[in-house]
């Protein structure tokens, strides 16, 4: 068994830290913040409440995998969940086409009746081959360690761009596919689907179009009750596996021994020890790595940190 530390309490940070808490080990997470979920957060006035994050969940799967390993109750026993029908309305400039959720023919037909005959079947091509990107990267990346061998992702499936000079040919974007293959109001509507998850299509990747794939193969689930629901039900599912929560614990960097992580170093000068660290965070926001003092090791001139 070993001590783990996990910067973060949001939704992926707390995924890691159940799953490993039910592998054995003892797990401590410190938040910066007062509360849970990073992102998927809450606001309440006058007896309502509003989330402050995503409104939907488009890939249930993954919560439903976490839940089945890291306890007796699944998913649904702990949060309510609707499939929405239709998914979304897209309003453009001089059209408006409403979605149906999880209908590859649905949204064809519905493509076709705002942009014409064809759209429809030009969309689904695109998405077809956003598929291509959906089944080489699913397991490589998502759900088993990262490998040396980046050749198992496969080939890319959007054609290079001819560039000149130097760069004479480069992956495309995503808004120059959507220009190239879409055109018109129905590539404004794969790049306002990138858009949405905070990308910007003239520089994300065209694999970015998995995202929009993923809406329509997996459909939008509503959480009963808001999205916050969801980050609640995976916090107690950590407080069951035993995990121990430190909050308003503002983790300023990682200590280290002989090469290896060896704890947390609080903003108000705490030292954790720990056997390893997950950071759950952008670790950006984190300076270099502190070598961890020896045990009984004081410091010049400055008075001993105090300890929680």
């Amino acid at each position: 068994m070993a001590r783990i530390a996990v910067i973060g309490a949001g939704m992926g940070a707390m995924a890691t830290a159940a799953r490993l808490a039910v592998a054995g080990h003892q797990v401590t997470v410190y938040e910066r913040g007062d509360t849970y979920g990073g992102a998927v957060g809450r606001y309440e006035r006058d007896g309502f409440a509003f989330d402050t994050g995503p409104g939907l969940l488009h890939l249930p799967a993954v919560y439903r995998d976490l839940f089945v390993k890291t306890g007796k109750r699944p998913l649904e026993d702990c949060v309510g969940m609707v499939q929405l029908d239709p998914a979304v309305r897209h309003v453009l400039d001089g059209a408006a086409v409403t979605l149906p959720g999880a209908s590859r023919g649905g949204v064809a037909a519905a493509l076709d009746e705002t942009f014409g005959a064809g759209a429809g079947e030009r969309w689904n091509a695109l998405l077809g081959r956003a598929r291509d990107t959906w089944d080489a990267t699913r397991r490589p990346l998502l759900e088993e360690p990262l490998r040396t061998d980046w050749q198992v992702l496969g080939r890319d499936p959007y054609p290079a761009l001819r560039g000149s000079g130097l760069l004479r040919r480069r992956p495309p974007t995503l808004a120059e596919v959507a220009r190239r293959e879409l055109g018109g109001g129905l590539g404004e509507l794969l790049a306002g689907r990138v858009l949405a998850y905070g990308l910007d299509p003239d520089s994300a990747p065209a694999a970015a179009a998995a995202l929009p794939y993923m809406e329509q193969t997996f459909g939008s689930w509503y959480v009963r009750g808001g999205m916050r629901e969801l980050a609640t039900a995976v916090y107690e599912r950590c407080r069951e596996r035993k995990v121990e929560f430190v909050f308003g614990a503002d983790v300023r960097s990682v200590l280290t021994r002989d090469g290896r992580a060896a704890g947390v170093r609080l903003a108000d000068g705490t030292e954790a020890a720990a056997d390893q660290v997950v950071c759950g965070i952008d670790p950006r926001q984190l300076p270099g790595p502190r070598r961890a003092r020896p045990p009984g090791a004081g410091r010049a001139a400055r008075p001993p940190a105090r300890r929680r």
